[in-house]
């Protein structure tokens, strides 16, 4: 796992490294953009702070066996045949109350082409995942049928359905299952309200913030043609980013990096805000005061993880899924919190809502990624298994997400995590 294998000393000569490496140099860049960088600087924080010095929390690594042991319940009782575990990509997540909506997709575009179906496929699950940062604890989502869903699920399934009715299409009677740039561009905060049944007393957290996602997700497609290939009649969609990730496979076989680092250059320019360097938007990597740029990409990697998932359906061997990371989220994050393996050094923390760009929830961000290494690496020697049999997308789904909710759910009436974060709709 890279950094797992260092000594302290070494990560911690790593974390000075980084903080006075700052120069916008080429391989900084690619450093920052990459799964690598996302690790060995969350690894080095992690050194950093059980060597006590974080301002913000503590590690308590006596804890961490309670954490191996929830993981490893939760996905017994959920996968007891371990090669059955799924990945943690979007898909899961559509058949939330026993319907398998992946399958009534699946069903709607069997007659197309293998490569239509696979830009089919991109179009919703890049679509859905981007509209999927957290939504807030009042919210939910009536589906029919299927019942109510609240946070991700909901989230989920008002993106399909809104997909499968053709409300991301430009022509929605004559071509109803995509997302086109023309439609994109043109989508309205109502268009989404009305989509994800909004109302006054159904709020949903960060709803401009997802409308310019989308809007600006149609202006990337139209403008980076070298990703976004125009189809016939000037169509220009998001789900043509499988006709150059297709050009890439060589063998049958398309490592999961290059996946990411696809993801990355050609979803650059939606994120609004953020830190750049030089010209370069960097996505979800945010400037801590001390440690300095820090990259977390959890959209991007769940994205990735999802894209993974579709091109295996299409005949694609996906290689070296484990050198991506784990995700910087809100239940991954909340299990190391809630079960005292991340200490806050204030506890009114925990009673107070912090910006998604504050040092103390990039450095609970950061830590969470290393120590979900951690928890995987000792997963895989108590069953005996390959970080390529039991990847880390494996640990997630198994899983880390589900404990962090369940613990979620024992210790707060509304699951909310441990520690409050402001959202715009575009991180969590």
């Amino acid at each position: 796992m890279g950094d797992t294998d260092l000594s302290d000393n070494e990560l911690s000569e790593k974390v000075e490294s980084v903080v006075q490496s700052e120069a916008g140099s080429d391989a900084r860049l690619a450093w920052l953009l990459s799964p690598r960088g996302v690790r060995e600087q969350a690894h080095a924080i992690l050194a950093a702070t059980l060597r006590g010095d974080s301002e913000h929390f503590t590690i308590d690594e006596r804890a961490l066996p309670a954490v191996v042991e929830r993981v490893a319940r939760v996905t017994q009782a959920n996968y007891p045949d371990f090669g059955a575990i799924p990945y943690h990509s979007r898909l899961r997540h559509f058949g939330v109350g026993g319907v398998d909506r992946w399958a009534q997709f699946e069903a709607r575009i069997e007659s197309l082409p293998a490569l239509a179906r696979l830009r089919a496929r991109m179009d919703l699950v890049i679509t859905s995942v981007l509209l999927d940062a957290g939504a807030g604890p009042g919210w939910s989502y009536r589906a029919s049928p299927g019942g109510t869903f609240a946070r991700s699920e909901g989230l989920a399934v008002a993106s399909f359905d809104w997909f499968m009715s053709g409300g991301l299409s430009s022509q929605p009677l004559d071509a109803p299952l995509r997302a086109d740039a023309r439609r994109l561009t043109t989508l309205t905060e109502d268009d989404v309200a009305l989509a994800f049944q909004v109302r006054r007393e159904n709020r949903l957290v960060g709803l401009g913030g997802r409308t310019r996602v989308l809007q600006r997700l149609g202006a990337v497609t139209r403008a980076r043609g070298d990703w976004f290939r125009p189809e016939a009649h000037g169509v220009e969609r998001p789900g043509a980013l499988a006709d150059v990730l297709m050009e890439r496979v060589e063998d049958a076989t398309l490592p999961a990096p290059r996946v990411l680092e696809a993801v990355l250059d050609a979803f650059g320019d939606i994120w609004p805000g953020r830190e750049r360097l030089g010209s370069k938007p960097l996505g979800d990597v945010w400037k801590h005061s001390r440690f300095g740029h820090v990259p977390f990409h959890k959209l991007s990697q769940w994205l990735s993880y999802s894209l993974c998932e579709c091109l295996e359906l299409a005949g694609v061997r996906v290689t070296g899924l484990d050198q991506l990371t784990g995700l910087a989220e809100y239940r991954n994050g909340g299990l190391f919190v809630d079960l005292g393996v991340i200490v806050p050094r204030r506890p009114s923390a925990l009673g107070e809502r912090h910006a998604v760009d504050s040092d103390l929830v990039i450095e609970w961000r950061a830590l969470t990624l290393a120590l979900l290494d951690k928890v995987a690496d000792r997963l895989r020697e108590r069953w005996q298994k390959t970080p390529e049999e039991l990847p880390l997308v494996k640990v997630l789904e198994g899983g880390t997400w589900a404990a962090g909710r369940a613990v979620a759910r024992e210790l707060r009436a509304d699951a909310t995590p441990p520690i409050s974060i402001d959202s715009d709709g575009t991180v969590f």
